[in-house]
């Protein structure tokens, strides 16, 4: 953690915060900056008193403007840039499939990778002067952290491939319109809309969240009858908890339930 040039770490009771931080390259995502915030998620994953992340990026313009391209421009061969499409396709897969609830507080642009970032969260908060798109077509490539797969998944084929293949930026509007984001809300109060978000979510079941991510991922690209299927098995799982007496008898009871993660 004291290693990490680029990101910069806050730390409240049960939720933590990483700033992404690159600001004279409107946070661009370098490898180096891949890398580091590969490690920065096993950080979270194994700090079990924090149950809930916020990932935004500093300065006022811009959460992640996009890939490094002054090192794209760099690569040798077709080989090396699938290795390196697949380094940031893992790290944002991590990000998605984490076991806590991730939440994107997008403060500015969110081009190319930065809108590829984005959308492994679970909750996108966007600020009312933020900028999403693909622009990728603009320099010759195609998305290649994601964007093509996830952009199509959260808001439909069509408009995917219109974004994609015109590589316009919609506004924090259009996006909430779209169902990319799930808030919009004044510059000035997004982080803190995002941490009373994390402070509220910190609340919550941890297993039942993790186990609510998991159904909505994995379902949402099954056929019907098999996402049901997991999602009773997932219920199972959930009466299998501590929590979940904990939960019920705090209902009964008419009281705030102390969730324990067990």
């Amino acid at each position: 953690m004291s290693n990490w040039k680029h990101i910069q770490l806050e730390q409240g009771d049960d939720w933590c915060m990483l700033t992404l931080s690159r600001p004279k390259v409107l946070n661009a995502l370098s490898k180096e900056l891949l890398e580091e915030l590969s490690e920065a998620i096993d950080w979270v994953e194994n700090q079990e008193a924090v149950r809930a992340l916020i990932i935004t990026g500093a300065g006022e313009k811009a959460f992640v403007a996009g890939a490094d391209i002054s090192e794209l421009r760099q690569v040798p061969s077709a080989v090396e840039a699938e290795r390196l499409a697949i380094l940031g396709q893992s790290i944002f897969t991590r990000i998605e499939e984490l076991a806590k609830p991730v939440i994107m507080a997008v403060n500015g642009y969110a081009l190319g990778g930065g809108c590829e970032l984005a959308m492994s969260g679970d909750i996108l908060l966007a600020a009312d002067h933020a900028r999403f798109g693909q622009p990728e077509v603009n320099l010759g490539v195609i998305p290649g952290y994601g964007g093509t797969q996830r952009l199509s998944r959260a808001i439909g084929k069509h408009t995917a491939k219109y974004l994609c293949m015109t590589g316009d930026m919609i506004s924090a509007e259009e996006a909430l319109r779209m169902g990319l984001v799930q808030k919009v809300v004044p510059a000035a109060d997004l982080l803190e809309e995002a941490k009373k978000l994390a402070k509220r979510l910190a609340q919550k079941a941890p297993v039942a969240l993790h186990l609510t991510k998991k159904a909505i991922n994995y379902g949402a690209e099954a056929d019907l009858k098999t996402g049901l299927q997991m999602e009773a098995s997932y219920f199972g799982l959930s009466f299998n908890t501590e929590d979940r007496i904990e939960g019920m008898d705090a209902f009964l009871a008419k009281k705030s339930p102390q969730f324990k993660g067990k």
